[in-house]
């Protein structure tokens, strides 16, 4: 099983992209993750035509994976323009890679909440593209400084767990739905 992994954040310390390094590291034999960088995404313009490379190869990629796993933070109680301008620009592949695609949400955050809101406004965003949104387990991993070491690496043990049953909930949710 293949999963595409994408985070909203950019920063290059980004815990929402460490939080995806951390699911690769506790998938099951069988399954790979992969992570594409959202960077070199241009702002959605419909005047620009064709559609840039960049956003031919989110496509390619999304359309290639058995399922999607986002990393969302939260941007002013929603999540960042970044990802919903990648979101858009997927809607608008003629192809509709997102179209009956099976997908996990979660995020991380530094604050008490995780990021709650921008989940429930990534969930609406998926789901007007047509993807299958995993509805449980839920997943916000609050506090990030106290959860993450220096390196970015994912050292709290319960959280580690937490992102281990996501994973194998959006596995079990895949196969179910596919």
């Amino acid at each position: 099983m293949k999963i595409l992994g994408i985070s909203g954040s950019l920063r290059k310390s980004s815990y929402n992209t460490a939080a995806l390094r951390a699911a690769q590291e506790l998938l099951p034999q069988g399954v790979t993750l992969e992570t594409f960088d959202l960077s070199p995404i241009p702002l959605y313009n419909e005047d620009i035509q064709p559609f840039p490379d960049s956003v031919q190869r989110l496509g390619e990629r999304i359309a290639q994976s058995d399922a999607l796993l986002i990393a969302t933070p939260e941007y002013n109680h929603s999540i960042p323009g970044v990802l919903k301008n990648a979101l858009d620009w997927v809607s608008r592949l003629p192809n509709q890679p997102g179209e009956g695609k099976p997908a996990a949400l979660f995020g991380v955050s530094v604050g008490r909440f995780g990021t709650l809101r921008a989940q429930l406004h990534l969930r609406e965003v998926c789901v007007a593209l047509g993807m299958l949104v995993l509805p449980k387990p839920e997943l916000y991993i609050s506090q990030a400084e106290g959860k993450f070491d220096a390196q970015g690496r994912l050292v709290d043990a319960s959280t580690r767990e937490r992102v281990r049953a996501l994973l194998e909930a959006l596995i079990a949710w895949t196969q179910r739905v596919s």
